[in-house]
């Protein structure tokens, strides 16, 4: 370790391995397309771009659990393994550096997801409180499995349960979309061959097109959305703009995401909502009963950590628990995480491989510490 570590490096690290981890070190330039396409809008305009003489797409490392997973896919290690880590992430950034320090824990293959789940958040709180001792620290929960699991029971289509799910985690965007399937948007915007493509839901032709015209302007196909991916995206508004939900499911809908409660009153909230709106949410709702009773397991007060039901993160490929931890009023998150169960298979694992996991930002936590002295 160098004097470029922060200071509370050596506490985190002797932390982590007390854990039960296995310390890695991952590449700081890796493959691009895995992050351009499952790390979300949020990340993926963040990210730093460069290209390898074969002319592959590459880039900075911008977080670590997609390098971790890929790295473990390649060892063909056995599961359940608990990785960690500690290094420089690269991201753009408003405020800040654009290089700055994470470390984490990444729990890949423990199928007791609801004790893994409250392992994770546990581990997070814990780490937080070893290098901030004495901070009140504010713990909020959201669940993408419960959200998914209501938008089910409404009755929306799949283009629209995708569209919401993707949403979920950024305000503006859930925002957007609400208000679309309120009153969906005329499309007056396509002309030509693309509007006939889209019209038809010709999705191979579409693409071939978009291709062709980005070649025409110059315009790198990996350096953003494939081509594939855009006429995705134009055909699913077009068959978005059919549907308008009825006013007692948005009702309905509304209600659920203005759910706002301490955890030990969360399993009662969802149970009076889904009575009253008249949805059958049982199977999600016994896990989310499940993770709450395994993270007063591990002592943490359930009355102190909060459950709103349209909180999450930005990023893609979380498909359930998802929860940040802050310093008590604070306006920035020092921890992160969530579960990605589907992350594994996407990235080439050929069976199924369930995992959680978190990050902390060590930058933000010298700050509060230099503040505090």
């Amino acid at each position: 370790m160098t004097s470029r570590y922060p200071a509370i490096s050596a506490d985190i690290i002797n932390l982590l391995a007390a854990r039960n981890t296995h310390a890695v070190e991952v590449a700081v330039l890796q493959p691009a397309d895995p992050f351009l396409d499952m790390a979300g809008e949020d990340l993926r305009r963040r990210i730093f771009l460069t290209e390898s003489e074969t002319g592959q797409t590459l880039c900075l490392r911008p977080e670590f659990t997609i390098p971790v997973c890929l790295d473990h896919i390649r060892s063909q290690a056995g599961t359940p393994r608990r990785y960690s880590y500690l290094g420089e992430v690269f991201r753009q950034r408003r405020e800040g550096g654009n290089e700055f320090f994470q470390a984490g824990i990444e729990d890949l293959g423990d199928r007791d997801t609801a004790e893994a789940d409250a392992r994770s958040i546990a581990d997070a709180h814990a780490l937080l409180a070893l290098v901030l001792p004495g901070q009140a620290l504010a713990v909020t929960l959201g669940d993408q499995t419960i959200f998914e699991a209501v938008l089910a029971a409404l009755g929306l289509p799949r283009g629209w349960r995708m569209r919401l799910a993707r949403a979920f985690g950024s305000a503006p965007m859930l925002e957007a979309a609400l208000a679309d399937l309120a009153n969906p948007p005329r499309n007056g915007q396509l002309f030509g061959p693309v509007a006939a493509l889209v019209l038809d839901g010709d999705l191979e032709g579409l693409s071939a097109h978009i291709a062709g015209g980005m070649e025409e302007a110059g315009l790198s196909a990996s350096a953003g959305r494939s081509p594939a991916d855009i006429a995705r995206r134009l055909i699913e508004k077009a068959e978005l703009r059919s549907v308008r939900l009825s006013d007692e499911a948005f009702a309905a809908l509304k209600g659920f995401l203005a759910i706002d409660v301490p955890l030990d009153a969360a399993a009662q909230a969802l149970d009076l909502f889904a009575t009253g709106a008249g949805l059958s949410l049982a199977p999600a709702l016994e896990k989310f009963a499940a993770r709450a009773r395994a993270i007063e397991a591990h002592g943490l007060p359930a009355q102190k950590i909060r459950y709103d039901a349209a909180f999450g993160r930005p990023l893609d490929y979380y498909t359930g628990l998802v929860f940040e931890i802050a310093a008590q009023g604070g306006d920035r998150p020092l921890a992160g995480g969530g579960r990605y169960d589907r992350l594994l298979t996407l990235l080439g694992a050929k069976t199924p491989i369930p995992g959680v996991g978190f990050s902390v930002w060590l930058d933000r936590i010298d700050a509060l510490r230099e503040t505090g002295q």
